[in-house]
């Protein structure tokens, strides 16, 4: 497993690929034991970087995340969380950070992100990077990152924080929805800002599994937009190049659609897994090469297939 830096801060190591576990969040019908066992496998195969959420089922992916550290040890891993929208307050955002703590069962976060910028602008953009700031400050966390952010809220985030810096914008981004392309990414490289993937399968698209007479029920994409007829009609040509590709490597279409996104500088896509056959189906992702030509050729498909909108 090869190793990046996040915002090239040398301290912060991390794989090149992570585990996303919005699956422990009880969204997913996931089994928590097949989850953490997940995690295991995860770390056998050189992956280090754990990212979840306490949005995600309120706090229970924490809780499973830290089963998780305390089984296979806590200086294995790097670990990420995100604060809810809703504690975006200075006083909230302390106490968030502290219940984070709790349920990871950790002395302090690897990363702490903002799980998204305030949408109605209600809460000054001040008192949240203050906040942050005050636990980098304490130690209680490593580095600070954000989540969903465009430049606009960066840069503000930026002003405030000093020269204490962001290190990570966790965007969706994947081979369907590249619109981060024209004006976070340019902008994350220029400041040194890693880009984290979430969704980088497409909530499953780009595995190829689905089609209009098949598409996931009884978890959280049930009535996704994305899995309307229209979507995976227009999907379809990607798909058999994810195949094509998929046999020439011995891989399948998801692998070959998360080697595109590990062929990208200081992209990290954090899939999820569920059991330990995903587990170890998506660190095998980083164990062979795309060529130039077939990530230009993947590209120009997906640019006629690309889709707009996609709620969560």
């Amino acid at each position: 497993m090869d190793y990046v830096t996040l915002g090239g801060k040398k301290e912060l190591k991390v794989s090149k690929i992570g585990m996303g576990l919005w699956q422990a969040s009880n969204a997913w019908n996931a089994d928590e034991e097949n989850v953490i066992e997940a995690v295991g496998v995860s770390k056998e195969n050189g992956i280090n970087f754990v990212d979840t959420a306490e949005q995600y089922g309120n706090g229970n992916s924490e809780k499973v995340l830290g089963r998780a550290l305390k089984k296979y040890g806590r200086e294995n891993f790097f670990v990420a969380t995100k604060v809810y929208g809703a504690h975006l307050r200075y006083d909230e955002l302390q106490r968030a950070a502290e219940a984070s703590i709790k349920r990871l069962g950790v002395d302090r976060i690897d990363l702490y992100q903002i799980h998204w910028p305030d949408p109605w602008e209600q809460i000054p953009m001040s008192q949240t990077f203050r906040a942050m700031k005050k636990l980098h400050e304490e130690d209680k966390i490593r580095a600070i990152g954000v989540s969903n952010f465009a430049v606009r809220d960066i840069e503000e985030a930026r002003g405030i924080l000093g020269d204490v810096p962001i290190v990570s914008n966790q965007v969706r981004y994947n081979l369907l929805q590249r619109n981060i392309e024209e004006e976070v990414i340019p902008y994350c490289k220029k400041h040194n800002i890693s880009i984290i993937a979430w969704s980088p399968l497409a909530q499953g698209v780009l595995t190829g599994k689905y089609n209009p007479g098949n598409i996931p029920r009884g978890d959280v994409r049930e009535g996704n937009e994305l899995f309307a007829p229209k979507n995976l009609e227009a999907v379809k040509e990607v798909l058999s190049l994810l195949r094509s590709l998929g046999e020439k490597y011995s891989k399948t279409p998801a692998q070959i659609a998360l080697n595109w996104l590990l062929s990208k500088k200081d992209v990290i896509p954090i899939p999820g897994a569920k059991n330990i056959k995903q587990a170890k189906e998506n660190a095998d992702s980083a164990a062979f090469k795309l060529t130039e030509s077939e990530i230009s050729e993947m590209e120009s498909l997906s640019s006629e297939a690309l889709i707009d909108y996609l709620p969560q």
